[in-house]
């Protein structure tokens, strides 16, 4: 019954053992991927701010030069992006005012009233007829009382 208890104890403590080993080396590959981490985050930071225009002063001519090109790159993409969200508003407008010169055109309709196309032509068409006199004098100074006269 000893042997029996020996051997159960000596198990427990190897399995202990190899138990704090295993902790040992995650707690050890926990603190280097910390500060791997660190590391990536010290260089983020770093970029930013350059990229922001703070922290120069170390900076080659050839660091500078990669960071304008880089600069020159980003800002391509963002006019790009820009002039594609642009693109997509101005379609969505179009599809907007096609939508509403329909439902107008369909109210007009319900109303009694002329379509709008038919409405505008008339109406250029009586202020081409009309005759409008206007008076193309230029004059420098305090305005006159002008007698203006109708033919």
């Amino acid at each position: 019954m000893n042997k029996t208890i020996d051997r159960y104890q000596k198990r427990e403590k190897d399995a202990c053992g190899t138990r704090s080993k295993a902790e040992d080396e995650n707690m050890l590959n926990a603190k280097e991927d910390a500060q791997s981490m660190a590391k990536k985050i010290e260089f983020l930071e770093d970029s930013k701010r350059k990229m922001l225009g703070h922290g120069l002063e170390p900076c080659s001519v050839d660091d500078l030069q990669q960071l304008e090109n880089q600069l020159e790159r980003s800002l391509c993409r963002i006019r790009a992006r820009k002039s594609q969200v642009f693109l997509e508003q101005i379609e969505k407008l179009k599809e907007e005012e096609r939508r509403l010169g329909e439902e107008n055109a369909n109210l007009r309709e319900k109303c009694g009233m002329r379509p709008r196309e038919s409405l505008s032509t008339s109406l250029s068409d009586e202020l081409q007829t009309q005759n409008m006199e206007v008076e193309t004098e230029l004059c420098i100074g305090p305005p006159e009382r002008r007698n203006i006269q109708k033919p």
